[in-house]
């Protein structure tokens, strides 16, 4: 149970930070880093798809 709610505590975190940045390719490169920090490989993988998910949020229509 304590290692479930460590893993998802490290998700949201990753997931907080892969909005930092200009650009859309800025924002995946900050979730990935920051999902590698907190979880390693498959951190970098859900942080790099939700900066990548962010970025295209934040574009203009």
């Amino acid at each position: 149970m304590k290692t479930q709610i460590v893993a998802a505590t490290a998700i949201a975190g990753a997931l907080i930070l892969s909005a930092c940045g200009a650009t859309t390719e800025q924002k995946a490169a900050t979730g990935a880093v920051a999902g590698a920090v907190v979880a390693g490989p498959v951190g970098a993988a859900v942080g790099g798809a939700a900066g990548a998910a962010a970025g295209q949020a934040d574009r203009p229509r």
